[in-house]
């Protein structure tokens, strides 16, 4: 069965219906569909009806603010231009595709904004297509879902380029300029498989900065070249931090990958750097027994909640003298990247929160995996870099988000002013 725009229930016209009237009208369109035994979306929905009759109406609108008078108006006759007929024209929405009649005037100067030309899908479609391909879905998993939830057929060449509509603005994101001074930087890489030539393991380096408002921050992504995380090109990527306005970096909070230290400092020489305790427990566990965890688990614990750096390398020494004859290496592991681990231990707890671990990237990392994980491996750079930048901006209602303030901030600040006045004294808002 057909619906048409005289079968659909009147729309409260003002803000006076209400909240209740419109909830009224709703049910009755849904009553109506049950009694007639209509869908509500999909071809001869009563909803997608409703969509038709609403864009054009639009259309009919927006010709006559064009034209500057009514469909057969008095005085519309003798004016330079006029109504031409219409043109059939088929778009796809969220709830399925829409049949209209485009409007035309014989001037051929009628640029309608309801329904642009050329325009073959409507924003939301769009919007819904890029928020499945954030989360993970390939394009032929998204063709499947719209099909069946919505009852749309959309190509998998379609979706591709829908997605393909925020390159541009990827681009411009990973260019744009950064503030002159940063209080925290966190940085860290992740493993994904890409196909080139054949499908390998890419590193994606990420950074996330803290600025001097306490406001966190995505600063870039970079997709680096086969054959694991590596100092040099990690040299490059801040490097183009630093070129892109970030001129100090306070604290520098990364992983223990060998030559990551000397890399940032010939970037920012004043920065302090900071080795990231969950990288450092991490690593520990890996040289250890499962059955020993417990134990080894709860003396790192003392070391990196000492309230001094002397405290932490006394409880060391002890932690040393109980482990170091079983895992020698562990041991050699703190003891190498000692110099980086402490500086922490010189702030109070706000800021050791903040500096002593990576965990906003951790949090990142963990929400890329989720987008990644049942893909297997991307097709090609641009698709993986896509779906990161996605994952990377998404903002989610009542959840916690990685951009946005950091709590405590005012208290972190203070300190921060303690440790480095003359750093940051011309640049705080």
């Amino acid at each position: 069965m057909s619906v048409t725009d005289h079968d659909m229930p009147a729309v409260p016209a003002s803000e006076a219906a209400g909240e209740a009237a419109m909830a009224d009208w709703a049910e009755q369109l849904v009553a109506q569909a049950r009694a007639e035994g209509v869908e509500l979306t999909g071809d001869g929905g009563l909803l997608t009806g409703l969509v038709r009759q609403v864009l054009q109406t639009g259309l009919e609108v927006e010709m006559t603010e064009h034209l500057g008078y009514e469909r057969h108006a008095p005085e519309g006759r003798g004016t330079p231009n006029s109504r031409n007929g219409s043109t059939p024209k088929r778009v796809t929405t969220e709830i399925g595709e829409v049949d209209l009649a485009v409007p035309r005037d014989r001037a051929g100067t009628f640029e309608p904004t309801t329904v642009p030309k050329h325009r073959r899908r409507l924003d939301g479609l769009s919007g819904n297509v890029i928020s499945l391909y954030a989360k993970g879905l390939t394009t032929g998993e998204i063709q499947d879902h719209l099909a069946e939830i919505y009852d749309t057929s959309v190509s998998r060449e379609t979706i591709s380029k829908i997605t393909d509509e925020i390159v541009a603005d990827m681009a411009v994101w990973q260019n744009r300029p950064l503030e002159p001074v940063y209080a925290v930087l966190l940085i860290d890489a992740i493993v994904i498989k890409v196909r080139d030539s054949q499908v390998a393991n890419r590193p994606v380096y990420v950074a996330i900065g803290v600025d001097l408002a306490g406001e966190r921050d995505v600063l870039g992504l970079w997709l680096g070249p086969a054959g694991g995380e590596g100092a040099k090109q990690w040299a490059a990527m801040l490097t183009e931090l630093r070129n892109r306005g970030l001129a100090d970096a306070l604290i520098v909070c990364c992983d223990g990958l060998r030559g990551l230290p000397e890399s940032i400092r010939a970037t920012w020489p004043q920065a302090t750097v900071q080795t990231c305790v969950v990288h450092m427990v991490r690593n520990s566990l890996r040289y250890a027994s499962k059955r020993h965890w417990g134990p080894i688990t709860k003396a790192m614990r003392e070391i990196y909640t000492s309230p001094t750096a002397e405290a932490a390398e006394a409880r060391f020494e002890s932690f040393a003298e109980d482990w170091e004859h079983t895992y020698p290496a562990m041991i050699g592991s703190w003891r190498q990247a000692w110099d980086e681990f402490v500086p922490f231990l010189e702030f109070p707890a706000e800021l050791r929160r903040v500096v002593y671990t990576t965990n906003a990237i951790e949090s990142l990392n963990a929400r890329f995996r989720r987008a990644v994980r049942h893909r297997g491996h991307f097709p090609n750079e641009q698709a993986a870099m896509k779906v990161l930048y996605l994952v990377a901006n998404a903002r989610r209602k009542n959840r916690s988000n990685l951009t946005g303030k950091t709590n405590g901030w005012k208290t972190i600040l203070n300190t921060l002013t303690v440790h480095y006045g003359d750093r940051i004294a011309d640049h705080i808002r």
